[in-house]
């Protein structure tokens, strides 16, 4: 064992996409005994299933919930790497719509229409009416609403890793 092994480096690929497996490896130039133990950390916290004697932490079908910063340290050494970013993409999840002012809507009213959906990278949202596109980006304002406005709406949630639509909302306009 080294006495200071102070220059621990965790190596990760930058980007994965969920499903994809992972593997970190925790890197020194350190002379270590092969009875050496290696800690994991994601974002400042141990990893406690992750004691290895081996220098690789292996996270098969990675899902969203791993992104974070990796760091590692062996086990007796008071040094911990630096972190490294673990950036998880993932498509959109389906959209939802909430409508401001809920309720009735009345000719000339101002009603906002907002889509939420979750995705890296973020998704770019598109509005349509009917089959026809009408607008674009999370929220779709419609000021002066009239009898016209009236119909279905839904958002469409894409990103280069897939897209989803909303389920359709109806606006009425007495």
């Amino acid at each position: 064992m080294c006495v200071l092994c102070s220059d621990l480096q965790v190596e990760s690929p930058e980007r994965v996409t969920e499903g994809d497996s992972v593997n970190l490896r925790c890197k020194s130039s350190c002379a270590l005994t092969d009875r050496a133990t290696f800690i994991w950390y994601r974002n400042s916290q141990p990893l406690t299933e992750r004691r290895d004697r081996n220098n690789e932490l292996l996270l098969q079908s990675v899902r969203r919930e791993d992104s974070g910063r990796y760091s590692c340290a062996v086990d007796g050494h008071t040094h911990i790497s630096p972190a490294v970013q673990l950036n998880v993409m993932y498509p959109p999840v389906k959209p939802v719509i909430s409508i401001s002012p809920s309720g009735v809507i009345v000719e000339g009213d101002s009603v906002t229409l907002n889509c939420i959906s979750d995705s890296n990278p973020p998704a770019e949202i598109s509005w349509i009416k009917g089959g026809t596109i009408v607008g674009s980006g999370r929220i779709y304002n419609i000021s002066k609403i009239s009898s016209d406005d009236s119909g279905e709406y839904k958002c469409k949630s894409i990103n280069k890793h897939g897209e989803k639509y909303s389920d359709t909302v109806t606006l009425n306009v007495m």
